[in-house]
């Protein structure tokens, strides 16, 4: 044998090897697709999952309105017409006094009517988030509302047992 001999032949092939290739990249495209699909549904139900958070948001804040609302009519009820009855509120000073829990309880009304107004229609085609922020905004005029009315009270409250202790110090006896 010569020193300069090489050996030169056919490559062979694996069939074997490379149908394993051929079926191990089809397993792959099916795994990727199945984790397009877990991705798509992941990102619907955390779209679901949004919309029933924007929903519970919604229908707190409008439970917390309705709870207001039903504070003022309590006070309405109850509070005013005491200070309304009261022998130490002056008849001009009636008017007035309705005149003030008046104003707030329109207002009520016209926020009850407004949420009604945003909740039964598309009204203007806003996304729940936004209907959420005008509820949210809502609320807060309704824990404003319990504010003043909370003050109203407690202001002519203030001025009826003022006028009483007056009338009792005026009243009194100078007997010694």
């Amino acid at each position: 044998m010569s020193g300069n001999a090489t050996a030169q032949g056919m490559p062979t092939y694996d069939n074997t090897n490379f149908i394993s290739l051929v079926k191990q990249l089809l397993e792959s495209g099916k795994q990727t697709a199945q984790m397009i699909k877990s991705v798509k549904f992941l990102k619907d139900a955390k779209e679901a999952i949004e919309k029933v958070s924007s929903v519970v948001e919604q229908l707190r804040a409008v439970e917390e309105i309705g709870q207001n609302n039903q504070h003022l009519i309590n006070v309405m009820q109850n509070d005013v017409q005491d200070i309304l009855s009261s022998p130490y509120i002056k008849p001009d000073e009636v008017s007035r006094v309705v005149q003030s829990f008046d104003a707030i309880v329109q207002n009520s009304l016209d926020t009850v009517d407004f949420i009604d107004e945003v909740l039964s229609s598309d009204y203007l085609k806003m996304s729940d988030a936004e209907r959420a922020e005008i509820l949210k905004a809502k609320e807060m005029e309704s824990k404003q509302m319990i504010s003043n009315i909370t003050t109203k009270t407690k202001r002519y409250r203030d001025i009826i047992s003022f006028r009483k202790m007056q009338d009792k110090v005026n009243n009194r006896e100078t007997e010694y």
